[in-house]
């Protein structure tokens, strides 16, 4: 299913590195960024997530709460959360059904790896609708942060 603004975000349940299960309809009245990205520990994922770990306070200051989401295990996000000290949830898709639902899943990764998450980010608002989505297939390019912010700032 091809994701695109303005559509009602597809819904979704996962497991944090904390083992805690989070949903989206949890979440409404802030404004949410997911973050897919393919594999933990490797260097573009990490150059992606620890940007958004130094620039927490520009999140937090819109209302916005921010979730990186993997088809790693909990156990493995936990250690790396723990390793870069990211100070946002990690949220595992192991079962690569959310990764799916936002058009966020890659047939093949390296090492013939099958059914890993593309590196993409949405911006949702407060009502659950898309505001900003971004599906990137190569996944050596990072997001457009100045994109993601601007979503963030006109939602405010």
């Amino acid at each position: 299913m091809k994701i695109s603004k303005g559509q009602k975000a597809p819904e979704f349940s996962l497991f944090d590195s904390a083992k805690n299960k989070v949903s989206l309809a949890d979440q409404k009245g802030k404004n949410i960024v997911l973050l897919f990205f393919p594999l933990a520990f490797t260097s573009v994922c990490t150059t992606e997530l620890c940007n958004v770990r130094d620039n927490i306070a520009f999140y937090n200051n819109t209302n916005a709460q921010v979730y990186g989401i993997s088809v790693d295990s909990v156990y493995s996000l936990a250690k790396y959360k723990e390793e870069q000290k990211l100070n946002f949830p990690l949220l595992s898709d192991f079962n690569k059904e959310v990764s799916a639902a936002y058009d966020s899943l890659m047939e093949t990764f390296a090492f013939e790896m099958k059914g890993v998450s593309k590196r993409s980010a949405f911006v949702i608002d407060k009502e659950g609708v898309i505001q900003y989505a971004e599906i990137l297939d190569n996944v050596g390019e990072l997001p457009d942060f100045n994109a993601i912010r601007q979503t963030l700032d006109n939602l405010n």
